[in-house]
């Protein structure tokens, strides 16, 4: 039986189809989920999408953090369910206040649309444990507002907490931690591309794996982050569903 992992739909999405399409390609059963409802549908997991919720206006993410479906996602991660932000939806998480850190405007203050290199810190994640190896991944980002900064308690606590899940990186996997190397698309600290809450089941990100699904696309390397997601959900509703988790680490 395939598992039901749910899209979210604000005013203003534009990857909710890319989304399902691409949990499609892994024998998931995708569902699409109004933000105005707070019924999730039985679902295993949810995908916040990329997109311009609300049109981005006071500030990227911060209305649609008040949607009422951001009620049952925050208990659904609250019990151990999986959820997953890309891009307008880590900025959504950020602002909601259940991924560390924050999305602010890009370095260059411009709108960033290109495609990036990423490596993953660790395949240990629910989000990652499809990669099978730390190798470099090739996607698209198309953000404004994209660059993360954390103060530096935060930014130490997610550091050393194993928090990161993937950096921006040059071609040949190195790291892009200097917020002024090109290959840092919009400035983030640490080169920080995506990152997890403390119980690793919530997670951000930036570029967008669902755009990088299938070789006529340019590349399919996003492929097994998504894969990952379903096979994660998958063997957490086989074992019984959703558990709360109270202080756990990655």
């Amino acid at each position: 039986m395939s598992v039901r992992i749910g899209v979210v739909v604000f005013p203003g999405s534009n990857c909710d189809t890319d989304a399902m399409h691409a949990l499609a390609l892994e024998g998931a059963e995708p569902v699409a989920l109004w933000h105005e409802s707070p019924d999730l549908h039985g679902v295993a997991g949810v995908i916040l999408p990329g997109g311009f919720s609300y049109g981005d206006y006071l500030r990227a993410g911060a209305l649609a953090r008040f949607s009422p479906v951001m009620r049952s996602v925050a208990d659904l991660a609250g019990r151990g369910g999986l959820v997953l932000g890309i891009c307008n939806g880590f900025q959504v998480l950020a602002e909601a206040g259940l991924v560390p850190g924050a999305l602010v405007r890009n370095r260059s203050l411009r709108f960033v649309c290109r495609e990036v290199t990423l490596v993953p810190e660790r395949l240990d994640s629910p989000f990652t444990v499809a990669l099978g190896e730390r190798r470099p991944l090739r996607m698209p980002v198309a953000h404004g507002e994209g660059c993360y900064v954390a103060d530096d308690a935060s930014l130490d606590a997610v550091e050393r907490d194993g928090r990161v899940l993937f950096r921006y990186a040059h071609a040949d996997g190195s790291p892009a931690l200097d917020p002024a190397d090109p290959a840092n698309p919009n400035g983030s600290l640490h080169g920080i591309a995506g990152v997890a809450n403390d119980a690793g089941n919530v997670a951000g990100l930036m570029p967008h794996p669902e755009r990088a699904v299938e070789g006529i696309l340019g590349s399919d390397d996003g492929r097994a982050i998504m894969a990952s997601m379903v096979r994660s959900a998958h063997a957490r509703a086989a074992a019984g569903g959703p558990v709360r988790v109270v202080g756990g680490r990655l």
